[in-house]
C-alpha cells in the first residue's frame, strides 16, 4: 500500500499562513518564543555575572528543568479542562508579570531568579501543549502536517533570532532591558491569541469515545491509559523516549568532541551549536511540502534514519578534515532531519489522539522525553570517564537510527487509516 497522497481534483489549498486564525498564533509563537531565548540566555549570565560561580548560572537550568519533569503531565490535565485559546492568553499575561519580580534580582536576592525560572517553565509546560492541541483547530485537516511543519519554523526562527540576541541585549541593557523586551513579548502574543477564532471541537468518533470528567488524579491516570491503550501514541512515546536519551548524551559530548577532536575554541563552539536552527528553518519548510506526499510516519522513520547516518558522518569525519567549515554544513544539515522527525511526531498525536485528552498526552509525552534527557546527560557524563567519546557518540547516533526502524515497524497501518 502506497503512502503517496494525492490531493483532491482541482484542489489546491492556501498555506496555512493565509489563514486569518493560524497566522495570529503562528506569530504569537514565534513573538514570545523569540523573548523566551532572550531570557534563557540572559538569565544564566545574570547569574554568573552576580555570582561568579558557575554553580549559579546551572541551578537556573535546575530551576527550569525540574518542575517540568515533576508536574508537566500532571499540567496536561488543566490543559484539557479549559480551553486552549483562553489558556494560553492567560498563561501568556501570567508569564509577562511574574518577569517582573527579576527588576529586583541582585547578588543577594538569588532566589528571585530561581523562583521566576521555575514559575515561567510551570507556565511553559501549560503554553505549549495548549498550543500544540489548538493547531487542529486551526487548520483543515489535511493541512494539519504542514501546518505543524509552520510551527517548527516559529520554533527555529525563534531560536536563531533569539539566542544571539539574547546575549547582545544583556550586555547593552543588562537583565532589567531583557526583562522588559520579555514581558512585552508575552503582553503582544497574548493579544495576537485574543484576536484568533478557532473552530470548536470535533465532536468525538466511535473510534475515541468521550473521556470521563473525573477526579483530577484519575483524569490524570485517563491521560496515560491513552497513551498506553492507543498503539500509536505508545510508539511516539518510545520513539520519543530514545530520541531525547540520545539528546541528553549529544549535549554533554558535543562541546568534547569539537574541543578535543576539531580543537574549536568558544566561539567556533558556540557557532557549531546555534547553526542547527537554520537547517531547522529548512526542515520545518520541507516537511511541509513532504507532508502534502507522505504519511507522517515516513517523515519520522526516514527522518531519524538519516539523522543518524548524518550524525555517524560527523563524529567520524575527524580524521579526514577537522575544518570547522565543514561541521557548519553538517550541524545545519543535522537540523533538518531533526524537525521532520518532530513535526511527524506531533502529526500522529494530534491525529490518533481523543480531542479532550490532547493536553495530556503532550505533556506527558514531553514529562518522558524531559526525564529521557536527564537521564542521558548523567549517563554521558558516567560514560565519558570510562570510555572514548567517540565510540560514545557512535552509539548515540545508532539510537536515532532505532527510532527510524522503530517509526517503520510501529506507526504502521492503524496510523495511516486514521489519516484517511
Amino acid at each position: 500500500m502506497t503512502e503517496t497522497r494525492s490531493p483532491q481534483a482541482g484542489e489546491r489549498k492556501r498555506s496555512p499562513l493565509l489563514r486569518r486564525d493560524f497566522a495570529l498564533v503562528w506569530a504569537s509563537s514565534f513573538i514570545s518564543d523569540t523573548g523566551d531565548w532572550l531570557l534563557m540566555i540572559a538569565l544564566p549570565l545574570f547569574a554568573f555575572a552576580v555570582t561568579g560561580s558557575a554553580l549559579g548560572a546551572s541551578t537556573v537550568f535546575l530551576a527550569e528543568l525540574v518542575p517540568m519533569l515533576v508536574l508537566g503531565s500532571f499540567l496536561g490535565v488543566l490543559v484539557d479542562r479549559w480551553d486552549h485559546r483562553r489558556t494560553m492568553i492567560v498563561a501568556n499575561l501570567l508569564q509577562g508579570a511574574l518577569l517582573l519580580p527579576l527588576l529586583a534580582a541582585s547578588a543577594d536576592r538569588m532566589w528571585i531568579v530561581y523562583v521566576v525560572a521555575a514559575l515561567e517553565a510551570c507556565l511553559g509546560a501549560i503554553v505549549n501543549p495548549a498550543k500544540q492541541a489548538l493547531v487542529p483547530r486551526l487548520v483543515d485537516d489535511d493541512q494539519l502536517g504542514q501546518g505543524n511543519a509552520l510551527m517548527a519554523v516559529s520554533d527555529n526562527l525563534a531560536r536563531l533570532i533569539g539566542s544571539p540576541l539574547g546575549g547582545l541585549a544583556f550586555v547593552l541593557v543588562g537583565l532589567p532591558g531583557v526583562v522588559v523586551v520579555d514581558a512585552a513579548s508575552y503582553l503582544l502574543s497574548a493579544g495576537l491569541v485574543a484576536l484568533s477564532r478557532p473552530r470548536a471541537s470535533t465532536a468525538p468518533d466511535a473510534d475515541h469515545p468521550p473521556l470521563p470528567r473525573v477526579h483530577f488524579l484519575r483524569q490524570w491516570l485517563d491521560g496515560l491509559s491513552t497513551i498506553r491503550r492507543l498503539r500509536p501514541l505508545g510508539a511516539v512515546t518510545a520513539i520519543t523516549t530514545l530520541g531525547q536519551f540520545a539528546q541528553g548524551i549529544f549535549l554533554v559530548l558535543f562541546i568534547v568532541y569539537v574541543t578535543d577532536r576539531l580543537g574549536a575554541n568558544g566561539t567556533e563552539v558556540g557557532l557549531l551549536r546555534g547553526v542547527q536552527a537554520i537547517g531547522g528553518v529548512i526542515g520545518g519548510l520541507l516537511s511541509g511540502v513532504l507532508l502534502r506526499r507522505f504519511a507522517p510516519r515516513t517523515l519520522v522513520g526516514a527522518g531519524y534514519l538519516v539523522f543518524g547516518a548524518i550524525s555517524l558522518l560527523t563524529w567520524n569525519l575527524y580524521p579526514v578534515t577537522t575544518a570547522v567549515g565543514v561541521y557548519v554544513g553538517l550541524f545545519i544539515a543535522v537540523g533538518i532531519p531533526a524537525v521532520a522527525t518532530t513535526t511527524g511526531l506531533i502529526t500522529i498525536v494530534q491525529r490518533v489522539t481523543p480531542p479532550e485528552a490532547l493536553g495530556r498526552v503532550f505533556a506527558s509525552v514531553t514529562t518522558f522525553g524531559g526525564a529521557a534527557q536527564g537521564a542521558g546527560l548523567l549517563v554521558a557524563g558516567f560514560l565519558a570517564e570510562h570510555f572514548d567519546v567517540v565510540a560514545i557518540l557512535n552509539g548515540q547516533a545508532l539510537v536515532y537510527i532505532a527510532c527510524g526502524l522503530l517509526g517503520l515497524a510501529l506507526l504502521g497501518e492503524r496510523v495511516r487509516r486514521s489519516e484517511r
